[in-house]
């Protein structure tokens, strides 16, 4: 069997999907298979993922477009390729594929915000990302959610067959993990100026994760007496300027400090330097933040939509999105009581260690082989 993996979607800063697209390709090449894995990247793409060649491992490097071009290429041009590959199946790991193809298809959703915000995407994604999910849920031979949330979302909204879906949960990479080492964390403080203790919010800076929410809650912390500041940590993302001036006009420049993108590598040591992690979203597919902070040992508090309870279980504190004065207290009550975030911390590294990359290789790989069964 040869199975085809398309990573042309990935970008060079991966954050949610992207991270899906590195980690699973890694955890696939580090399985003994049985069957032949062939990745189409980019030259960046493959530079980033950074594995070597092995038997029954190739990769296929293909041109770096930007994304609108990129469909229409992956629509042209990228069948031609499967075919000179003579794949069996191609594995399309974000919401899209080819129309007409040689070959079985597997598609990823990750989530379903196309659908319920759309007002959160450029007129663009609203207009194409909609048309071709339904084509994926039309022609896949099978169909992956990243969470059990997302499959039902997926179920409901696009009236798909329960039996054409699967839940392959997502993992926390070993980096992950508490860090004991004092130099390495204080290195790490320093070479981002953060504070002694801190909240912490990572992910893209944009309205979904409703971050004015968060802003204002977190405003409401100082009358309080918290003086621990508040860090983002992300790259910007769409609508994001209301946000900036949101913590101008609270007169929070010098509390609320935006560090921009990290590099993947320095983010292990930034969770386990905060105090308390805040990820209030309103919708989440699956929320790999919120399992990275757990895996570091930080205590979380999240929105109680979605993944977010079947990621946290009991570990964290779940809250519902659009309830700022319930966040605000949770954020005060955790911040001023280190035995409760102890407590949290330690649920976390339990609940965390359940969801690994291992597990979602093998359980996409049972999905290849069942779906390769099926076309024989």
């Amino acid at each position: 069997m040869r199975v085809g993996i398309d990573a042309t979607a990935l970008p060079p800063k991966p954050v949610g999907a992207g991270t899906y697209t590195v980690n699973l390709i890694r955890a696939l090449h580090s399985l003994d298979l049985g069957y032949d894995l062939i990745v189409f990247a980019t030259q960046r793409g493959q530079d980033l993922i950074d594995l070597p060649d092995k038997r029954g491992f190739k990769w296929v490097v293909t041109p770096e477009l930007n994304p609108a071009v990129r469909l229409v290429w992956e629509q042209v041009v990228f069948p031609f390729l499967v075919r000179k590959n003579k794949l069996d199946i191609l594995h399309s790991l974000h919401y899209t594929k080819p129309i007409f193809l040689p070959c079985a298809s597997v598609v990823t959703f990750h989530d379903m915000t196309f659908f319920l915000f759309p007002q959160l995407h450029t007129q663009a994604k609203r207009i194409l990302f909609p048309l071709f999910i339904r084509i994926s849920v039309r022609q896949a031979d099978a169909l992956i959610a990243v969470s059990e949330g997302t499959r039902q979302d997926s179920i409901r909204l696009l009236n798909l067959p329960p039996q054409k879906i699967y839940t392959t949960p997502l993992g926390a990479s070993q980096e992950y993990q508490k860090i004991t080492d004092p130099v390495l964390l204080e290195d790490m403080r320093r070479k981002y100026k953060l504070p002694t203790g801190f909240f912490l919010y990572t992910g893209l800076v944009e309205p979904r994760k409703n971050l004015p929410m968060l802003i204002r809650a977190y405003a409401s912390l100082l009358d309080q007496g918290i003086k621990e500041k508040l860090v983002i940590v992300g790259r910007v993302g769409w609508m994001s300027d209301e946000i900036f001036k949101l913590a101008d006009r609270l007169g929070l420049d010098k509390k609320v400090v935006f560090t921009g993108y990290i590099d993947q590598n320095d983010l292990p040591a930034i969770y386990n330097l905060a105090s308390v992690f805040v990820y209030p979203t309103l919708y989440e597919g699956f929320g790999l933040p919120v399992l990275e902070a757990m895996a570091c040992g930080t205590p979380v508090i999240t929105s109680a939509v979605s993944s977010l309870p079947e990621i946290v279980g009991n570990a964290g504190v779940l809250l519902p999105p659009a309830d700022e004065e319930a966040l605000s207290s949770a954020m005060f009550r955790l911040m001023s009581d280190p035995v409760e975030r102890k407590r949290l911390a330690s649920l976390g590294l339990a609940r965390a260690a359940q969801f690994t990359w291992q597990n979602t290789a093998l359980e996409t790989s049972k999905i290849y082989q069942m779906v390769a069964g099926g076309q024989s």
